[in-house]
């Protein structure tokens, strides 16, 4: 209880002086997490047990963002969905292809890291859309878009990631995937058509605050478990949940329900990418690990506003998607701990890609506010 109270004093004091200077809270969360954790004070060193309440906190941000998307504006941008984001993935595997060309790289190695590369972080940037009420916006509904669409690729990634360490999953595994996503796809063509439904019961606590808060805890946590069930992520059900409750026109009592939630759960998750950071390492590898963070922000900033500026935004928004999507992602852990367990990168290439994936979440908001300044 020590330990909890004084990371709140800790963010407490950072989110003061970050508000000051105009800048977003996860900055706060990401840097309590580096002074507190293992490789700082030690003071919080249970890893495991922060990150698991941070994955709470993701599976609440997607139910958000669910409950403000609009699935049929959400089909009219299919072509940038699937065309945009499957190109955005090629064009990071053949940018990780050029370096380990020189560093003579296998072709297994090559293609994860690639995969590694192309995600960004759905946590960041809807949070950052949010704060920011850019939700609305073409640009914000075009990024989330893309995010949410490699969200769904994750499992595809996660499939050939394991085989190409060797590990095959069993044919069970695959058919139970493809039925979740047969699931997912007909439960989203159900709302598109229906357009407006009724939750059971929604009438009969429509002024119970006490029995709105576990209905919404059994809708959003619900239908996340069964998405896990079939394999597929978590975050994902918890957005199909949200978009169940923005077709049932209940957003309101759902909101104020979870709230409190969100901000405790989210707050947890960027602490325990702080947690990961490891100062002395970073520091013995300084130069390598400065030159892959240039590398990644300009590679995925430029993929990435090319895409925007294809499909018909202008120059401004391009450039300012492209900075939304600049960082890498969180699921990029579970792609590159994939990895790992396979053999395809090091001990030392695994940690150097958790710095730097830790890094370009703590440094995305300062690329997003300078590129914003910049087209300005």
């Amino acid at each position: 209880m020590p330990k909890f109270l004084l990371l709140g004093l800790v963010i407490l004091l950072l989110g003061a002086i970050l508000r000051y200077f105009k800048q977003p809270y996860v900055i706060a969360y990401i840097v309590a997490g580096i002074i507190l954790g293992e490789h700082g004070l030690q003071i919080i060193t249970d890893e495991a047990a922060i990150a698991s309440l941070g994955e709470f906190g993701l599976i609440l941000l997607l139910f958000f963002i669910g409950m403000e998307t609009s699935l049929p504006r959400l089909v009219q941008n299919w072509q940038l969905a699937f065309l945009g984001t499957g190109f955005q993935v090629l064009a990071s595997i053949g940018a990780v292809a050029l370096l380990g060309y020189f560093f003579h790289w296998p072709v297994n190695r090559i293609l994860v890291m690639g995969f590694v590369v192309s995600l960004s972080s759905s946590a960041v940037v809807i949070k950052l859309l949010q704060d920011n009420r850019e939700t609305e916006t073409p640009i914000g509904q075009n990024v989330i878009s893309i995010l949410l669409t490699q969200d769904v690729l994750i499992v595809p990634m996660l499939i050939a990631a394991n085989y190409l360490g060797g590990a095959q999953p069993t044919v069970g595994e695959i058919i139970l995937q493809l039925i979740g996503g047969g699931v997912i796809l007909g439960v989203m063509y159900w709302i598109f058509k229906r357009e407006t439904i009724v939750l059971p019961f929604s009438k009969n606590i429509e002024h119970d605050h006490e029995l709105q808060v576990f209905v919404a805890i059994i809708i959003c946590f619900g239908i996340a478990t069964i998405t896990a069930l079939f394999g597929l992520s978590a975050a994902l059900g918890a957005f199909v949940a949200g978009m169940v409750v923005h077709a049932a026109r209940s957003t309101g009592w759902f909101h104020d329900s979870l709230h409190a939630f969100r901000v405790v759960f989210v707050a947890l998750f960027f602490v325990s990418i702080g947690m990961l950071i490891d100062l002395h390492f970073l520091m013995q590898n300084k130069v390598i690990i400065t030159g892959l963070l240039l590398a990644v922000f300009l590679s995925n900033h430029l993929i990435n506003a090319g895409i925007f500026r294809y499909f018909g935004n202008s120059w401004k928004e391009s450039l300012y998607g492209g900075a939304l999507l600049a960082q890498i992602g969180e699921l990029s852990f579970v792609v590159a701990a994939s990895a790992f367990s396979g053999h395809i990168i090091s001990d030392f290439a695994y940690q150097l890609t958790v710095v730097v994936i830790s890094l370009t979440l703590l440094i995305s908001p300062f690329w997003i506010a300078v590129t914003q300044r910049l087209t300005n």
